[in-house]
């Protein structure tokens, strides 16, 4: 099992991780826990860690995601939903850097700290399900959380397309997220139509 320090992520080469002799999983450098440090250390860890809402040891994903609903509340004060629109659009590509940057910093694949690709993911539900009150929102919420943690089919599909280090494991990252947010924005739809 491998053990996550609270140190500095150390810059590593093929060369130095490879070498004669050398294991895989000795070459390979231990996980590294973000921390305030960490996050402020680069702007990618800053966007991928959620502005620090990541951070959190107990369920990172989830308080990602509350941020993300309470962060859409207030750019719903000031911007039009043309303007959120554009925001969310330039937000998947700038995520996909970040998540890959910080992942590979981290020496871990998809690590559940980084929860960039939750809030995306929440905007988009909302953006598109808007308007609805609390317990829509609520709903909404919780259905987004389901897809992500639970993965059934097609997320964990999803989930499973895009693996490893570098632009396609960042993708990856981001995937199985919009996915979940698709699935979510169809179960409130066939919800609105059975209702209405």
């Amino acid at each position: 099992m491998e053990t996550i320090t609270d140190v500095e992520p150390k810059r590593f080469t093929a060369s130095s991780s490879n070498g004669a002799g050398a294991s895989p999983q000795a070459a390979r450098p231990a996980p590294v826990r973000p921390t305030l440090r960490f996050m402020l250390q680069h702007p990618a860890h800053m966007i991928a860690l959620g502005f620090g809402s990541g951070l959190g040891r107990m369920a990172p994903g989830t308080v990602g995601t509350l941020w993300g609903w309470l962060a859409f509340l207030v750019l719903q004060m000031w911007l039009s939903p043309a303007s959120i629109g554009w925001l969310i659009a330039a937000s998947i590509p700038l995520g996909w850097w970040a998540c890959t940057v910080t992942a590979r910093n981290m020496h871990v694949a998809d690590p559940g700290h980084i929860v960039w690709d939750e809030i995306v993911a929440i905007w988009i539900v909302l953006w598109l399900a808007m308007p609805m009150g609390f317990w829509g929102q609520l709903v909404a919420f919780g259905l987004f959380r389901f897809f992500d943690a639970a993965k059934p089919n097609p997320v964990k599909w999803a989930d499973q397309l895009c693996k490893g280090f570098g632009p396609r494991g960042g993708w990856g990252i981001m995937l199985d997220d919009l996915v979940a947010a698709f699935c979510t924005l169809l179960v409130i739809a066939l919800w609105r139509h059975l209702l209405g």
